[in-house]
């Protein structure tokens, strides 16, 4: 019986030493562990105490399953006397699972009901997902317009901008397939599904950059469905808003930047709108993704530069120095360091021209892009352009000025 007890022993060091480095990580992007909103704050309270009570069971039921296979291990023994048909037995065992299981049931049930508000809320956002990125519609209505300066709709993508301490109703819906929308730092998990919208109040109580993931498998690249949310002092977002909403302007003439403008009209405005771009008569342009995309919309790449990713926001536009820099910035100093958007210095060169030179190679959108007569001759995404190096130079040029 040695050999067969230190292999048990060995399994369950090694188990708890798994947990044990499990639980060290002290700042993981998508803890739930780390509320930094009323919201998460809310799950946080409830999974401690449900998590500490399943804890204290399963100690309980593991010591009981150990003790009973090594008392009654088989010796040759007479089989010992049986518990079945014995009503007080019985009945422990049933009512006492019971009892537990309704002391987490009305803290959970009251919980569920309190997160589900939505009369409180102070600021409206539209969120969409799609294959394999999320939108963001500031529509300029009722309190967006009359109390954070909304005289326009702003439309971004992988980045949530928020004011801090600021009660968000997100109305989250799918242009595709179903989706799931996650922050863990902020709240739980509400489904993006088409033709539906559901309702997730989000609130941050701390400036900083709150990770997220699609929790919905919903194709070929959904580990590649990123987003996060960037919750700003409210004179820093009256700041990001004013910004998103100033005029348009051009690169000066002569300027690599311009060629890459003229380059990006004729490559790239089918289907990524850039709020305020026109053309050399000067009618402005309003790109048409329905017309090439499946799904029918692009991300709308005004102030790209605002943003520290892109490409769903798979990858950062900002090197992994400068990218330190904004994350583990205080939070007094995180929006000056957000708003700074990506310089030519901090510019993560490597991944966007990757991304220009051959978007399906770096993330898979068909698993056989050859079968386009299947969706109409549409794009499940961004193709590959074919762009030479000094086009890329351009247009690396050009998007710099997007901010």
């Amino acid at each position: 019986m040695k050999n067969p007890r230190r292999r048990f022993l060995s399994l369950a060091g090694a188990a708890a030493g798994l947990v044990a480095v499990a639980g060290c990580a002290k700042d993981a992007p998508q803890d739930t562990w780390q509320p930094a909103g009323p919201n998460a704050e809310m799950i946080d309270n409830l999974q401690r105490p449900v998590f500490l009570v399943a804890g204290i069971v399963g100690v309980i039921v593991f010591a009981a399953v150990a003790w009973v296979v090594f008392r009654y291990r088989d010796r040759g023994q007479a089989i010992p006397e049986q518990t079945h048909g014995k009503p007080a037995v019985e009945i422990t065992l049933t009512v006492i699972p019971v009892l537990i299981l309704i002391g987490v049931a009305i803290p959970t049930a009251s919980t569920i009901f309190d997160l589900a508000k939505t009369d409180d809320t102070q600021m409206v956002i539209n969120v969409t997902g799609q294959q394999w990125w999320w939108e963001y519609d500031y529509p300029a209505i009722g309190d967006n317009a009359a109390k954070y300066g909304l005289s326009q709709p702003i439309v971004t993508s992988g980045q949530l901008v928020i004011p801090e301490n600021t009660k968000v109703l997100l109305r989250v819906t799918s242009r595709d397939v179903i989706h799931s929308y996650w922050i863990p730092k902020l709240n739980g998990k509400k489904d993006g599904v088409p033709g539906r919208v559901h309702l997730l109040r989000l609130e941050g109580s701390k400036p900083g950059i709150y990770a997220g993931q699609c929790t919905e498998f919903c194709g070929l690249s959904h580990s590649y469905m990123r987003m996060e949310t960037i919750v700003l002092k409210r004179a820093d977002f009256d700041a990001w808003v004013a910004n998103q909403l100033a005029p348009y302007e051009a690169p000066a003439e002569g300027t690599l930047a311009k060629e890459g403008e003229a380059l990006y009209i004729q490559q790239c405005s089918r289907c990524h709108q850039v709020n305020g771009l026109a053309d050399a008569e000067g009618n402005l342009i309003v790109s048409a993704p329905e017309q090439y995309v499946v799904s029918g919309a692009a991300p709308n790449l005004t102030n790209l530069m605002t943003r520290n990713t892109f490409a769903g926001a798979s990858w950062d536009l900002l090197t992994q120095e400068c990218r330190d820099v904004v994350w583990k910035a205080s939070a007094d100093e995180f929006g000056a360091k957000y708003l700074a958007g990506v310089s030519a210095d901090c510019l993560n060169q490597k991944d966007l021209r990757e991304w220009l030179r051959n978007a399906p190679e770096k993330k898979p959108m068909y698993v056989d892009p050859t079968k386009l007569q299947e969706t109409g001759g549409k794009y499940r995404g961004m193709p590959a352009l074919g762009l030479t190096e000094d086009q890329i130079d351009a247009l690396v040029a050009y998007l710099l000025e997007r901010k």
